[in-house]
């Protein structure tokens, strides 16, 4: 009994501990005072505000648009590389393509941003692109980087399949193509969309990265409040927060709700046909049954 109270202690603690800080910041959002630490009563004006704060927004649009370009470039090679490196196992360089492939998981940030600026500033000399840095060298930065997460958790869902499911829908005279579309891709359709998700958080999230590769004028979210943190924490930071947790909260919920109503209806699917294969073997010997005085 006491072991069992000492983990509830430490599961509400560790959940308080997480989302206590979030829970203040969303309250003094409303603050009404200047001064974030200074309580002054119930207001909205720092939302309005908001509209008012271009500088602010503009950043915030910014670092959406290119998480959003992110998850959906990181997807795209993340599943690519986890294909080759769990269907294809024999090549030469198979090894080194891994390592390639996982290393920007163990390279710290500082070293991929100097890294992949200096190639940029080497492509702008040889070939005359990038001309200047701004929104594109960033996407290609996160993309680099949230591809090897998106290949680690394909891969793993990769290794788990039943591969007679493609091997029967091949021997039906189904091309590779139209069975990786068609029976692989559904399969590994919940990593994917895992992936995505923390293909777009981390992209929202980067401020390294972002913080070499970036221009004038692509200033992302991130850098927008460290450059403001730096001054002082302005009340308008809080409530872009508060914003980001709400549509964050609501995402999750909505993913929570439609996979688990697709897993009831698949649940229910599954029931009917165990339900209606029992009701057909109970009516195949009562049709042998009436046949047999027929025959005789």
């Amino acid at each position: 009994m006491k072991r069992f109270r000492f983990s509830i202690f430490m599961l509400v603690a560790g959940l308080l501990f997480i989302y206590a800080p979030m829970l203040i910041l969303v309250i003094y959002s409303f603050n009404a005072s200047k001064l974030v630490t200074v309580w002054g009563g119930w207001s909205i004006k720092w939302y309005v505000g908001l509209m008012d704060n271009t500088q602010l927004m503009g950043s915030v649009v910014r670092s959406l648009e290119i998480a959003c370009y992110t998850a959906i470039a990181a997807v795209a090679l993340g599943t690519l590389a986890a294909f080759v490196l769990t269907r294809i196992t024999h090549f030469k360089g198979r090894t080194l393509f891994g390592g390639l492939v996982t290393a920007p998981l163990v390279m710290p940030e500082v070293i991929t941003g100097l890294s992949l600026l200096l190639l940029f500033v080497a492509m702008a000399q040889m070939i005359g692109w990038p001309q200047e840095r701004g929104i594109v060298t960033i996407w290609i930065a996160h993309t680099t980087f949230c591809a090897a997460y998106v290949a680690v958790v394909v891969s793993a869902r990769l290794r788990e399949l039943d591969l007679s499911i493609e091997e029967a829908a091949m021997d039906l005279g189904a091309r590779p193509w139209k069975v990786f579309f068609l029976i692989t891709i559904p399969m590994i359709a919940p990593s994917l969309a895992a992936g995505g998700m923390m293909s777009f958080a981390l992209s929202l999230d980067d401020l390294v990265l972002a913080s070499f590769v970036s221009g004038p004028g692509s200033t992302t979210l991130p850098m927008e409040v460290f450059s403001a943190v730096r001054l002082g924490v302005k009340p308008e930071i809080n409530a872009v927060a508060s914003l980001i947790l709400l549509a964050v909260s609501l995402v999750t919920f909505l993913v929570w709700y439609f996979s688990r109503r697709a897993e009831e209806i698949r649940k229910r699917a599954i029931q009917q046909a165990i339900e209606e294969g029992a009701a057909d073997s109970w009516k195949q010997p009562d049709v042998r049954r009436a046949q047999a005085p027929e025959a005789a």
